[in-house]
């Protein structure tokens, strides 16, 4: 098969007129005008407080948006702490209890669920009325 370029004559339509970058430099600079401050030689005008401030600042600001960012994906991450067990003296009742662990907490072979707990809490005696929800109330107090 042919190269492309010979089926094209190697004309791809991009084509300029003859020796016409060698000058363009030259060109460009008759075209544009002079300014003032190009007319002053070895002049080195003076920076402004706020150019010499603006890096520290954009660089700042980026620091604190990437910190936001993180803050709100902290705040949007669920809660995983166990803070639940420090307002619930039941739950942390229940976790101290090893005959409950043992049983509803780590299955060795089979799995239970959730249904299935709860009709062995009942099976056991369990009434939901029996245990105070207020933080307030004794942990010693519960029985499992």
């Amino acid at each position: 098969m042919k190269d492309i370029l010979d089926q094209v004559n190697h004309n791809d339509g991009m084509t300029v007129p003859e020796g016409y970058f060698e000058d363009f430099a030259l060109r460009m600079t008759a075209m544009l005008p002079e300014q003032e401050w190009e007319k002053k030689e070895g002049v080195v005008l003076p920076r402004s407080w706020w150019q010499k401030v603006r890096p520290y600042v954009y660089l700042a600001a980026m620091f604190m948006g990437v910190w936001c960012m993180m803050k709100m994906f902290d705040i949007m991450r669920p809660n995983s702490s166990g803070i639940m067990f420090d307002n619930n003296p039941v739950l942390t009742a229940a976790i101290d209890n090893d005959y409950f662990f043992n049983d509803y907490i780590i299955v060795n072979e089979e799995q239970l669920y959730e249904h299935e707990i709860i009709d062995d809490l009942y099976e056991t005696g369990f009434t939901p009325t029996a245990y105070p929800d207020s933080d307030d109330s004794d942990p010693s107090l519960v029985e499992i």
